[in-house]
């Protein structure tokens, strides 16, 4: 899709997203990646936009997994 613009990954529930924000910033903290504080990430690199996206995805995979199975910290909130 050819000139589309940037996305707007919307939340499905909107409440979640200062949850988010913050876990992105934990998760940034544990990677060792400064995430600018203007919030435009077009001057991070790729590799590091990339390795959060995918811990943060791993971490929710896993604390979702947790909960199906019934073990973990389940009073964890993102």
């Amino acid at each position: 899709m050819a000139g589309t613009g940037q996305r707007n990954n919307t939340l499905i529930n909107p409440l979640a997203a200062q949850a988010m924000e913050k876990f992105k910033y934990e998760v940034a903290q544990e990677l060792g990646i400064q995430i600018p504080q203007s919030g435009y990430y077009g001057e991070m690199t790729t590799r590091d936009t990339g390795a959060l996206g995918g811990h943060m995805v791993r971490k929710m995979v896993e604390a979702y997994e947790n909960s199906l199975a019934g073990t973990g910290n389940q009073n964890q909130q993102y």
